[in-house]
């Protein structure tokens, strides 16, 4: 049930996401190619999914709110392109495929990130059956959550520490801004949406808090011992660039006790909610079990 559900959200999302590109004036096309070819890459589309499952678990209809779950999926792939740029990470590979700036170019890769940020709230603005307030509410989660507050502080906190020994605390910090804020604003969103009482939109808060922690310490143990052809990107970046990880400042035993013990904070935040949670307590034991 979980991942055919998972598996048919993802067809809806994409579909969605094509239509919007079709439907959206360009005075370049070239700009609507790069664009497309990371929108439309591939991936989880977890953002969009964790947001249909919040408002599931809320009392909603997830996919009612296809328009603000979309616009979510390109807020990520503008940082994305943008993260892989030489300036960034200097990734080669995304998702199996060369980065935006190798087939296209670093101007253009930059511009097409742009747009697509700027077209995620022209997308979400198209969301309708939601009270403008409640719509509005949604509208500043996301934005702080992408902004100097979250997901773009964060990845300045990651570029200052490159080459340098940061502790825990620190890097716990960056991963809540870069990788977590995201997840946050897409859980709280999907709650909001639905209008969740306080006490399900705190529970699915302290939910998304966890779940971003266990997805970064995944990700930096998959950067170890993760199958390169499987993740579609280089593995052993981290140490190549110095960078401190969750796996470099304890170990990698250690930090599959992290991961698991994030995951088990993460299904008892949702202690509150009966089986319409069940999506999101699968969601987070899969997810430490990933391989890309």
């Amino acid at each position: 049930m979980f991942r055919e559900l998972w598996k048919r959200r993802v067809k809806i999302i994409e579909a969605n996401l094509q239509e919007e590109l079709r439907r959206t004036k360009s005075l370049d096309e070239n700009l609507m190619r790069a664009m497309e070819y990371s929108l439309m890459a591939g991936g989880k589309r977890l953002r969009p999914c964790l947001l249909m499952a919040a408002a599931d678990a809320s009392g909603g209809d997830g996919e009612k709110y296809l328009q603000v779950a979309s616009a979510l999926e390109m807020i990520h792939t503008y940082s994305l392109i943008h993260d892989d740029l030489p300036a960034m990470d200097n990734d080669d590979y995304r998702r199996g495929k060369l980065t935006n700036h190798k087939v296209f170019g670093e101007p253009m890769a930059i511009l097409a990130g742009d747009a697509l940020l700027t077209l995620a709230f022209e997308v979400a603005l198209r969301q309708e059956d939601v009270p403008h307030e409640i719509l509005f509410a949604v509208l500043q989660e996301i934005s702080i959550a992408a902004g100097a507050a979250g997901m773009v502080g964060g990845q300045v906190i990651d570029l200052r520490s490159e080459g340098v020994q940061i502790d825990l605390a620190t890097l716990k910090q960056m991963h809540m801004g870069k990788t977590g804020a995201l997840f946050k604003a897409a859980l709280r969103s999907g709650a909001l949406l639905a209008q969740a009482p306080a006490d399900k939109l705190d529970a699915l808060t302290n939910y998304a808090e966890n779940f971003g922690l266990a997805f970064q310490i995944t990700d930096d143990i998959l950067d170890v011992e993760g199958d390169a052809k499987i993740l579609g990107k280089a593995t052993g970046s981290d140490a190549k660039k110095n960078k401190s990880t969750y796996v470099s400042l304890t170990s990698l035993a250690e930090a599959k006790k992290l991961a698991q013990a994030t995951v088990d904070d993460s299904i008892n935040a949702l202690k509150i909610f009966g089986s319409e949670a069940d999506f999101l307590r699968e969601l987070v034991q899969f997810l430490i079990g990933r391989k890309k």
